[in-house]
C-alpha cells in the first residue's frame, strides 16, 4: 500500500482531521495533504521528507519505520551524495584509530602531517595551561598563537599532498642506457650497431592474420508490444462496471472503461481500491505500460504483475500519484507474470465534483 494511503487510513481510524495533525506535528496542512497523495515535491528533499513521514505517523498512531523504508526504496534521490541518509552519516562519522579503507595517498598525507598537528595541539595546550594558571589571560596573543598553529597545519598538509601526488622521482638513466644512446648517435647521426640490434622486428603478415577480433557484447533485446487476451474488472464484489472492461483492448482511444461514482477519492471509505485485470495467456516480461486516463486529475494507481489473479499473487512493480492524461509506468526491473493489474488506490475529481477514474486505452511493452 502506498505511503500516503497508509497515513491517510491511519488518520481516519484515529478520528483526526488535517488541521489536528498539522497542529500536533507543526507541518502545514497543504504538505500533509500532498504527502497523503504520495506527492513529496514540497517537502524540501529526502531528509525533510523522512522527518515529515515520521512525525505524521507518530501523530496518527502508526509505525513510521516501514514507511521510511518504502520511501527510500521508491522515492529516494539518486547520486553519490543521496545514497546515504543523515542517520547513516552520523553512524559512520565517529572517530576511529585505524582506517584501513582510506586510500594510500591520503593515508600518507595524514602520516606526513601528524608531527605538525601534534606540535600545533601542544602549542594550543600550552596557551590553555597559561590561562588556567591564574595569570592574566592575553587574549590577543592566544588568538594569534592558535591562528599561526592552524596556518602551519594547513601549509604542512599542502606540501605533504603535493609530495604524495607528485610520485617518486624519475630514475636516472643507467650506464647501459647511456651506452646504448651513445651507440645510437655514433657516426654522424647514423644509429650504431647496438641500437640497430635493439630494434624490434616488425610482425609478419602471418602473425597479423593470427589475431582474432574480440566478440562483441550481446545487444539487449528490444521491447515489443504485448497484447492481452482478456480484460476483466477486478475488485470487491467483482469490480466496477465489468461489462465495459473489454473496451480497453480495442487499440487506440475509445470510450473505454470507467469506475463507479464515489463521494470521495478513497472510494467513500468502502473499498481499498478497484481496477482492471489483464490476462496475457502466457508468461511474459513487462518493461513498461502506457495508460490513457483522460482529462481528470489526481488519480493514484499501481501496476502489479504476477502468476495468479489475486492481490497476494500480483506484486506492485510501478506506481503513479496525482496522475492524469497518458501515464507511462516503468518497473525498476523487468517483471514476469501471466497477469497484469491496473489498480486504482485514489480516484480523481471530475467536473461535477464527484470521483471517478477512466481508462480509455492501454498498451503494454516487454518480451513474450
Amino acid at each position: 500500500m502506498p505511503i500516503g494511503e497508509t497515513l491517510a487510513q491511519a488518520r481516519h481510524q484515529a478520528g483526526l482531521s488535517l488541521a489536528q495533525v498539522s497542529k500536533r506535528t507543526r507541518i502545514r496542512e497543504t504538505i500533509i495533504r500532498k504527502i497523503e497523495a504520495d506527492d513529496f515535491s514540497e517537502c524540501g528533499g529526502d531528509f525533510y521528507t523522512r522527518g515529515h513521514i515520521r512525525a505524521i505517523a507518530k501523530a496518527v498512531g502508526t509505525d513510521p519505520e516501514p514507511l521510511i523504508e518504502d520511501y527510500d526504496t521508491d522515492h529516494r534521490a539518486t547520486g553519490p551524495i543521496a545514497t546515504v541518509s543523515l542517520d547513516e552519516l552520523l553512524a559512520t562519522s565517529a572517530p576511529q584509530r585505524h582506517r584501513p579503507d582510506l586510500p594510500g595517498a591520503w593515508a600518507r598525507v595524514t602520516a606526513a602531517s601528524a608531527p605538525v598537528a601534534r606540535k600545533a595541539s601542544a602549542g594550543a595546550g600550552a596557551v590553555r595551561g597559561r590561562m588556567a594558571s591564574g595569570r592574566r589571560p592575553r587574549w590577543r596573543t592566544a588568538r594569534w598563537a592558535v591562528f599561526v598553529c592552524l596556518a602551519l597545519v594547513v601549509v604542512a598538509l599542502g606540501f605533504a599532498a603535493l609530495h604524495v601526488l607528485a610520485g617518486p622521482p624519475a630514475a636516472a638513466p643507467s650506464a647501459a642506457g647511456k651506452h646504448a644512446a651513445a651507440g645510437h648517435n655514433g657516426g654522424r647521426g647514423q644509429p650504431g650497431p647496438a641500437a640497430k640490434s635493439s630494434h624490434r622486428a616488425a610482425p609478419s603478415p602471418a602473425a597479423k592474420a593470427s589475431h582474432t577480433a574480440a566478440p562483441s557484447p550481446a545487444q539487449p533485446q528490444p521491447a515489443q508490444s504485448l497484447a492481452p487476451v482478456q480484460a476483466t474488472a477486478f475488485g470487491p464484489n467483482g469490480g466496477d462496471n465489468p461489462q465495459l472492461a473489454h473496451l480497453v483492448l480495442g487499440g487506440g482511444r475509445s470510450a473505454g472503461w470507467h469506475t463507479d461514482w464515489y463521494n470521495s477519492a478513497r472510494f467513500g471509505n468502502l473499498y481499498p481500491g478497484t481496477g482492471l485485470l489483464l490476462k496475457m495467456g502466457r508468461t511474459v516480461t513487462i518493461t513498461g505500460a502506457q495508460i490513457d486516463l483522460g482529462g481528470a486529475t489526481g488519480a493514484s494507481l499501481q501496476l502489479r504483475v504476477g502468476d495468479t489473479p489475486t492481490m497476494a499473487g500480483l506484486q506492485p512493480v510501478a506506481h503513479a500519484s496525482g496522475a492524469s492524461g497518458v501515464v507511462r509506468l516503468s518497473p525498476a526491473s523487468p517483471a514476469r507474470g501471466r497477469y497484469v493489474l491496473v489498480w486504482f488506490t485514489r480516484l480523481p475529481t471530475d467536473s461535477s465534483g464527484t470521483f471517478q477514474a477512466s481508462v480509455h486505452g492501454l498498451a503494454l511493452q516487454g518480451h513474450g
